[in-house]
């Protein structure tokens, strides 16, 4: 699975991290220094010459006489002594700076629960992407997105806004989710052929994860892999991360086998 994923996505590092453990666990060596290689490569790319750097010093920890590596470090050396600074890594989840208002409701929130205004569901950026890029009509996106008060629990999932509009013929679903995958570096898995682990998924908050429309469905190492059909919500991370205590990984998967699943961890 993470092979194919890496081939069509050669940056995503994250994958790549994966992929390397996975080939660690089954000794196979060689691909372990090779997969080290193309996330080192990886990080170059995306001008991130620290991480890079540490890539290729782990390389030659393990192959000392390595040529490729030595090389590669002394590049590195010469290209982050001609820019001014290294650039932050890309977010796992990328922030939304729009507040969203929801009806109002006469209960105030819970500590640390989130009110409506106080919602970063990604909205502007998708609106960015898909109204202001001349996709879809402004009419269509205000049809299409779901308005959520995270006050209330969720009786069942709430539908996703690229399924909304698969749903309504304005755009299919794979279209969606070809502009989100480029635009978030998020990486892609059909997730019905993926091994899901429905024990995990329950671990979580089933309200977040109705609420939100994403699914923790595997764990490797020290991060927890989670599904979503809107990689730019931030809220939902937010409340992810305090059950986890595990970093988060995201993969976008096609939503309506987002919708069946969920449905079938959280009857």
């Amino acid at each position: 699975m993470f092979e194919g994923i890496t081939q069509a996505e050669p940056h995503d590092y994250q994958s790549l991290e994966i992929l390397k453990e996975a080939y660690s666990k089954l000794n196979q060596e060689k691909d372990v220094i090779n997969t080290s290689k193309r996330i080192a490569q990886a990080y170059v790319q995306l001008g991130q010459f620290a991480s890079a750097k540490l890539e290729y010093e782990a390389i030659l920890q393990r192959c000392p006489d390595d040529a490729e590596a030595k090389t590669a470090l002394q590049e590195i050396a010469s290209q982050a002594d001609n820019l001014p600074a290294e650039p932050a890594a890309p977010l796992e989840i990328a922030p939304a700076a729009l507040r969203v208002s929801a009806a109002p409701a006469p209960a105030a929130p819970a500590a640390g629960q989130a009110a409506p205004g106080d919602v970063e569901d990604g909205r502007q950026t998708m609106y960015k992407l898909f109204v202001e890029s001349r996709i879809i009509a402004p009419a269509d996106f205000g049809l299409c997105w779901p308005v959520v008060d995270p006050r209330v629990a969720p009786e069942g999932v709430i539908e996703p806004f690229i399924q909304a509009l698969a749903d309504r013929n304005i755009l299919p679903a794979d279209q969606s989710l070809k502009i989100l995958s480029d635009q978030s570096r998020c990486a892609f898995i059909p997730l019905n052929t993926y091994d899901i682990d429905m024990d995990l998924a329950r671990r979580f908050p089933a309200a977040t994860c109705r609420r939100w429309c994403v699914l923790p469905f595997d764990r490797m190492s020290k991060s927890v892999l989670v599904a979503t059909a809107n990689p730019f919500n931030h809220q939902a991370g937010k409340e992810l991360s305090k059950a986890a205590g595990s970093r988060l990984l995201w993969y976008l998967v096609p939503p309506h086998e987002l919708i069946i699943n969920l449905r079938k961890a959280f009857r």
